[in-house]
């Protein structure tokens, strides 16, 4: 099998140009694409994860892969998959949030001797004359087709400012650049960014000539990795300190049964073969499987040793053990305490399980909180300090997540 073969069984490819070159490309390493990212947050989360585990499989093709960090992008905002303006960030916030991102993805892809590049956008977008980007990018674009784009008809009747319009055409100009200044030949991106893509393709050819070799591919980058970018209590990141390894691992293990072979093919580089055989897995078996995917992916972001922990600390909760060693865990200081008791919002509170007080009782009304596997739903519910020191105590929320707290 091809490497464009495999990216195709495993679900990867949603549309192409060009296929027959694309595929002779990347099946021979001779393809330089670049794959872009927003530094909206201070960390990556698992909705970049296909993205990554693509520039590191097309990688190990012998292509060579640009991560775009979008430090002039970011300070517009994309429109696409919205209904509303995203807050606009400061410089400053821009590039804390992109030195996080360099650090991150270094465990994925190798930089090393100009295998991949990391590059920002902000190094020619932020010094772009107006009036010349008009008349020498503008021109090459038609307003009826932009606003017949998607991912600006679905922002037209909730209202789309003229600063979120201009998105199209920077992302066209970042290919544009990317071209010239490192031969890049390829893109991908998410299927909400096809129009967007599209743009970067004919502004090259346009403006190079119908011989510059310019292609694109959309993936399910934003449709799946979207998806599995959020949960109810918000982003799974790939940072430790925001999403620790043992709450990476129960997050995967407890993905829905119907997605677990989904995530095995697009994000694991476990072999088609051992995957296939995984289909007809039922029951325990497919339990099995949950944890083989929890591993093989909180191996890949933390490394073996927190996985092992992980799935160790997981093992023991599922089988009603008390091992909570590997567990997340907070350490009350003795201002937490009143009458040395604390109340079980206020834990729920500060080991973030809830943001807020009002959900930490939602939580508890309804039946999804326990301390040391006894439900509670007296939201008036308080923890006496004794209870807490030595080996503490595990609150759970829901069949996910779980957390000690102890005191000293």
């Amino acid at each position: 099998m091809t490497v464009w073969e495999e990216l195709k069984a495993r679900g990867l490819i949603a549309q192409v140009t060009d296929e027959d070159e694309i595929k002779e490309m990347i099946n021979n390493g001779k393809a330089t694409f670049y794959i872009g990212f927003d530094p909206t947050a201070d960390s990556l989360h698992v909705g970049h994860f296909m993205a990554l585990c693509l520039m590191k499989r097309l990688q190990m093709a012998g292509n060579r892969p640009i991560a775009l960090l979008g430090g002039g992008t970011g300070m517009i905002g994309d429109p696409s998959g919205r209904t509303d303006m995203r807050q606009m960030m400061t410089k400053e916030t821009i590039q804390h949030n992109i030195d996080c991102f360099k650090k991150q993805m270094e465990r994925f892809i190798d930089f090393s001797d100009g295998k991949a590049l990391m590059v920002n956008n902000a190094d020619w977008l932020l010094d772009l004359n107006y009036v010349e980007l008009l008349r020498d990018v503008g021109a090459c674009f038609s307003v009826n087709r932009m606003l017949a784009a998607e991912c600006y008809k679905q922002r037209m009747e909730r209202g789309l400012s003229f600063l979120e319009f201009n998105y199209m055409i920077m992302q066209s100009y970042d290919f544009y650049m990317l071209y010239q200044k490192y031969g890049c030949n390829m893109q991908f991106g998410g299927d909400d960014q096809w129009s967007n893509m599209l743009g970067g393709t004919e502004l090259i050819r346009r403006k190079l000539g119908k011989d510059a070799y310019a292609m694109t591919i959309t993936l399910l980058l934003n449709s799946e990795g979207k998806k599995m970018g959020k949960t109810q209590s918000g982003a799974v990141w790939l940072d430790p300190n925001k999403t620790s390894p043992f709450d990476f691992y129960q997050y995967w293990r407890n993905v829905d049964d119907a997605d677990v072979i989904k995530c095995m093919k697009l994000l694991t580089f476990l072999p088609l073969e051992q995957i296939t055989e995984m289909e007809t897995w039922e029951g325990s078996q497919l339990n099995k499987a949950k944890e083989i995917l929890a591993y093989e992916l909180t191996s890949l972001v933390h490394g073996e040793e927190e996985a092992k922990k992980a799935q160790e600390g997981a093992r023991a909760l599922f089988a009603g053990g008390a091992d909570t060693a590997n567990m997340p865990s907070t350490e009350l200081a003795e201002e937490d305490f009143q009458d040395d008791s604390i109340d079980l919002i206020t834990l729920l509170v500060k080991t973030g399980l809830v943001p807020t007080r009002s959900e930490g009782r939602r939580a508890i009304e309804q039946g999804g909180v326990s301390v040391d596997g006894e439900k509670i739903t007296d939201i008036r519910h308080t923890v006496p300090k004794e209870n807490l020191q030595g080996k503490g105590i595990v609150l759970k929320r829901g069949k996910k997540k779980f957390h000690k707290v102890w005191t000293k």
